[in-house]
């Protein structure tokens, strides 16, 4: 005999939700793909920290080949990315994160980095054929283009001149030097700077008043350079092999730096470190992998610096507590190394590209002012 279904009783308890309740930032997402209909309640509410669409979001389809540089523009509303396929692509960080732009004609050979101007509608690039690009953005069109390095340019950084309002760009590249660009519609064609190294320089940063350049070469030191001297002032050691992107700390005051040896450190740049070698962290966890790729580290923004984050061989991004050294995660979602990370500058927000021409941006907890 078949077995009758219960009869719906009008007494049947169902649990809502108060209207008084006040509102939270929670979203409900379903676990459970199944089709069978018992498991249709699995719903779990997942607490919002960002106004991203979801708590994670891919943003694909723009590059046929690895992206090599990734960067949130200074609001945060907007993304650049670019790729060994020669593109850069233009995305908004927000719903309904739109791939607005694809500007496949600015280099001809593979872009290595890119940089947002910190005052005016450009976005500065460097690339493979040994050029330094600017972009107009709201035309999508080059409006100069230097021949800035006899070979492979691998890093670019920019600066606002203490006092002068002036913004500064430095290259680093495999012919051995750092050289130091006007940035804007009108500067010259001609260096401002030039500084020698002797071997590839593999990244390069700025200082927070823009005084000085921090270049990581082949010889795995760091060199700092003076811009006013116009001169190398010292080293900063630690690495046992080449440093692969640098950092600097929302204060000015530490230098991150992964390195092809999987070990990241931070500098104390401070005027007077305690200590000796300025050594302030060795963090592991990130395994640069054998492929020698220029992995590039970012810090927090939203909570000072915190927290910084490196891309890695083993298809993850991992994020350490600055103060003590802990991993607080281990990001997967991508099907190559993840070759660049940034953090958004005003939500708990991160982005990461990888060598599955990808990117991802996802969300996490809150860090501590």
């Amino acid at each position: 005999m078949a077995k009758r279904a219960a009869p719906q009783e009008e007494g049947t308890l169902i649990k809502r939700a108060r209207s008084s309740e006040p509102e939270t930032n929670n979203q409900q997402l379903a676990i459970s793909s199944s089709n069978d209909e018992r498991q249709k309640a699995l719903i779990r509410s997942v607490k919002r920290t960002s106004n991203l669409e979801a708590p994670i979001i891919s943003l694909s389809g723009a590059h046929s080949a690895e992206i090599l540089s990734c960067r949130f523009d200074p609001t945060g509303q907007n993304i650049a990315a670019c790729s060994s396929d020669r593109g850069i692509s233009l995305w908004r960080t927000y719903p309904p994160n739109t791939n607005y732009s694809l500007l496949s004609t600015i280099h001809k050979a593979p872009v290595l980095d890119l940089q947002w101007s910190l005052f005016s509608p450009l976005l500065y690039s460097v690339s493979a054929d040994h050029t330094l690009a600017y972009t107009d953005l709201a035309t999508g069109q080059r409006v100069r283009k230097l021949r800035a390095h006899r070979e492979i340019i691998n890093s670019l950084d920019k600066t606002l001149a203490g006092g002068a309002g002036v913004e500064l760009l430095a290259t680093a590249s495999d012919d051995g030097t750092v050289r130091v660009w006007e940035g804007g519609d009108e500067g010259g064609k001609d260096p401002v700077a030039v500084f020698e190294l002797g071997c590839p320089v593999t990244c390069v940063a700025w200082s927070e008043d823009g005084a000085t350049i921090y270049a990581g070469a082949l010889d795995n030191g760091i060199h700092v350079l003076d811009l006013r001297k116009q001169e190398k002032v010292s080293v900063l050691g630690g690495h046992v092999d080449t440093p692969t992107g640098l950092a600097i700390s929302p204060n000015g005051s530490y230098l991150l730096s992964p390195s092809f040896s999987s070990q990241t450190i931070i500098h104390d740049i401070r005027p007077f470190a305690p200590s000796p070698n300025r050594v302030h962290r060795v963090l592991t966890g990130a395994p640069a992998g054998f492929e020698n790729t220029l992995l590039r580290g970012a810090w927090s923004r939203e909570d000072g610096g915190s927290r910084v984050a490196v891309g890695g061989a083993d298809r993850t991004v991992t994020i350490w507590d600055v103060e003590s050294s802990k991993i607080l995660y281990k990001l997967p979602g991508h099907k190559g190394t993840v070759t660049a990370v940034d953090f958004h500058p005003k939500e708990p927000i991160i982005l990461t590209a990888s060598k599955d021409g990808t990117m991802l941006l996802g969300e996490i907890e809150p860090g501590a002012l």
